[in-house]
């Protein structure tokens, strides 16, 4: 019998953080974050971190750990994440995935094990290059020419993974998709998995509301700090908020515009999260006011 793994899914402003705290405390249990933004530290408003107050008490892992000035990735992710498993397991105790980062949930509950490829330092120079000359679009093109089923799951403003996909195939002569569907193994743990439901137009109403309260709280001059404290890295840049509130300090948009974009991308970012966790047959969808009963009647 493989231990038992609870893991809570759902798009931006679904209520995770809330969820997975009430039900930490239901069965002795211990938080594993699945954020690829709430790992940076000094990025607390724009990521939506939970505040000490807000994690009663429960002990939350890999949030809060790299610098934002540092890279990181799935692999790296993986690794941790299991590692915090077998600990919160040591204790006893009920280990909760909670997060909206699909790939990070994908390469767990599916048992990924990515093959390392090499770099190509002056391909990807050379992808940049042409990024800025002819746009994002157009090396988004590139990708759906050779790997359609990478270019649909990438965004096309993610040029750091449109790149790498391009590069993927560069060096290996396989697509992504192809390697990602070699590198499906047994998952180590029973992954019980459970998506948060909300109807669309109150999600954007949620987001909308979270957006004008991280502004608030005190959105820019969190990036101004940032700015001037790092040389920010491209993975921390990805940050819904922070690249937007970068190009208002630029000058590039007016305070309205940046807002209005947040909120714009936000949304957009909540329909490509619901998406990718549609495709992911295990999940069981409830709505946030049911999740945690669900969830501990399903343990008993």
């Amino acid at each position: 019998m493989k231990p038992k793994v609870i893991v809570i899914v759902g798009p931006t402003a679904s209520g995770k953080t809330s969820a997975s705290i009430k039900l930490a405390k239901e069965v002795n249990g211990e938080i594993i974050s699945a954020d690829s933004m709430q790992i940076y530290k000094e990025m607390n408003i724009g990521t939506a971190k939970p505040t000490a107050e807000e994690m009663q008490g429960i002990k939350h892992y890999l949030i809060d750990f790299i610098s934002p000035d540092e890279n990181y990735n799935v692999t790296l992710y993986k690794k941790e994440a299991e590692k915090a498993i077998d600990e919160i397991l040591s204790k006893g105790k009920v280990p909760i995935i909670v997060g909206g980062t699909g790939l990070y949930i994908s390469t767990l509950i599916n048992g990924i094990e990515f093959s390392e490829v090499d770099e190509d330092k002056e391909y990807r120079k050379e992808m940049e290059e042409l990024a800025k000359e002819k746009g994002n679009e157009f090396l988004h093109s590139m990708l759906e020419k050779v790997d359609k089923n990478s270019a649909d799951n990438i965004d096309k403003n993610n040029v750091r993974r449109v790149i790498r996909a391009l590069e993927i195939y560069k060096v290996t002569g396989k697509t992504k998709t192809e390697l990602d569907k070699e590198s499906i193994k047994e998952a180590k743990y029973d992954y019980k998995v459970y998506g948060i439901e909300t109807p669309r137009d109150k999600l954007y109403e949620r987001i909308n509301v979270r957006v004008d309260k991280m502004l608030e709280e005190g959105l820019v001059q969190e990036v101004k700090d940032l700015v001037s404290n790092y040389n920010i890295s491209k993975t921390a840049l990805q940050g819904l908020g922070y690249k937007e509130v970068v190009e208002y300090l630029n000058g590039q948009l007016t305070y309205e515009e940046m807002v209005e974009k947040i909120k714009q991308e936000s949304r957009r970012y909540a329909k490509r999260q619901i998406t990718w966790f549609r495709r992911e047959k295990s999940i069981k969808w409830c709505a946030l006011t049911d999740i945690v009963t669900t969830i501990v009647k399903d343990l008993s």
